[in-house]
């Protein structure tokens, strides 16, 4: 009898592992396609099944898993990846093709074009902030200023807050506009950009599965004027009329865009007129989330997505009720790692869930703004979200670096620790 097999297409850094073992639990056998599988340290190291193949390529992809039924019992087929989520509406395509269940891949690709995407919540009056479509210097100049700075510029397409800059004068802009123009940053078309007005508040994301709204976290950011997540909270510490009101924008998002399959995750800040949306990722949100997830509310969200993609019941019911938090480790300047340490200290702090550094000695330290600066995480959870900020705490405290600054900078004094969280709206703690 042929092994049921799950397809994966491409990786990720953070959740690429946690679907392997999860789907191995669930008796599958996860099989990966990918166009360079060395771009996932993890895939070897797993002992995965791995094909090469042009993961853009929709006819290649057609046949090598026409080949694979042949031989296997084909499952499901999901993918992710870091910078590309048009990869979401190929799998929803390669799901139609073999008659299993998916996303529809029309309103993924609608989703992943953010001006698109705002178009549409506009057209049923979800709050958002506003925004312009540039595709020049000239256009980006002439928006900000219709706007008023400051200002929000980023790609029409991709993710991980790759090229996502706040702007907060002329030279910013100027600066910020130039890089996206520029080859430094790729894109895979013509340049799209767009100018949104800079939405004010806490940030809130919302996760949920199919339609129904799991749980809402929150997040602080790293110092400006980049949007790296410093600490994320899970759940957020809300009022119930403030929870609702992001779970009612959360569905009013969904029916706008015709996502009722799968994860979806929203990005919000609750500004004056309360939560207004960021961004709708059609997919499950990254990072540590779903480890977060898991330990406050004792709900798999990797289990729980493979089983929709397979076909299976799958079940959101919570089986605890506690705080987890990440604190993400975020080098202040470029250069070279000389150590790290404070690790297995950090981890035999009680209530730490995990402690993982990305990175060795020797390792050059390349900042760009993106996710990818972290060098590692400490994750907490506790049955209060005070304990549970004391304990990541301490566990941060006692893990410390140094970089040896680049030789065309001037030496800055070393700053293991990271910056202060910001302020948190209505709650209930």
């Amino acid at each position: 009898m042929a092994r049921r097999t799950l397809i994966l297409l491409e990786g990720h850094r953070s959740i690429g592992p946690m679907y392997l073992k999860e789907a191995r639990g669930l008796g599958l056998n996860p099989i990966t396609l990918s166009a360079d599988p060395t771009e996932y340290d993890y895939l070897a190291a797993e002992g995965v099944d791995v094909i090469q193949v042009d993961t853009e390529n929709l006819g290649a992809l057609i046949d090598e898993c026409s080949h694979l039924r042949a031989k296997h019992d084909i499952a499901g087929i999901t993918g992710f990846t870091t910078l590309d989520e048009s990869l979401y509406a190929t799998v929803g395509k390669l799901c139609r093709h073999f008659d299993l269940p998916g996303p529809n891949p029309a309103s993924i690709e609608r989703c992943c074009d953010k001006f698109a995407q705002r178009q549409l919540l506009a057209q049923t009056g979800v709050p958002m902030p506003d925004y312009r479509l540039a595709a020049s210097a000239t256009d980006v100049e002439r928006y900000a200023a219709e706007i008023g700075l400051p200002v929000v510029v980023k790609p029409a397409a991709g993710t991980g807050s790759s090229g996502v800059r706040l702007c907060r004068s002329v030279n910013e802009l100027a600066e910020h506009t130039t890089y996206l123009l520029s080859r430094k940053h790729t894109w895979k078309s013509l340049p799209r950009i767009l100018v949104e007005e800079f939405a004010q508040g806490p940030f809130y994301g919302a996760d949920i599965m199919g339609n129904e709204v799991v749980g809402i976290g929150t997040a602080d950011f790293a110092s400006p004027p980049h949007f790296i997540f410093r600490e994320c909270t899970y759940p957020a510490p809300l009022t119930d009329d403030a929870h609702k009101r992001i779970a009612d924008v959360s569905l009013a998002c969904l029916q706008a865009l015709g996502l009722d399959w799968g994860p979806t995750s929203i990005e919000f800040r609750w500004t004056k007129r309360g939560p207004v949306v960021i961004e709708v990722n059609p997919r499950l949100s990254g990072g540590t989330n779903p480890q977060r997830v898991q330990l406050a509310y004792g709900v798999d969200l990797v289990a729980e997505h493979i089983k929709v993609v397979i076909g299976e019941e799958w079940n959101l019911r919570r089986s605890r009720s506690d705080v987890a938090a990440t604190r993400y480790l975020i080098p202040d300047r470029d250069g070279t790692l000389d150590w790290i340490d404070g690790g297995s200290r950090a981890a035999a702090v009680p209530g730490v869930a995990e402690v993982k550094l990305y990175v060795e000695p020797k390792k050059t330290i390349a900042r760009n703004g993106d996710y990818l600066d972290a060098i590692g995480h400490v994750i907490a959870a506790s049955p209060s979200l005070a304990r549970t900020e004391a304990t990541l705490e301490r566990a941060v405290d006692l893990i410390s670096w140094s970089i040896a600054p680049s030789p065309t900078e001037q030496e800055k004094p070393e700053a293991p620790h990271l910056s202060a969280p910001a302020q948190v709206p209505p709650a209930k703690r």
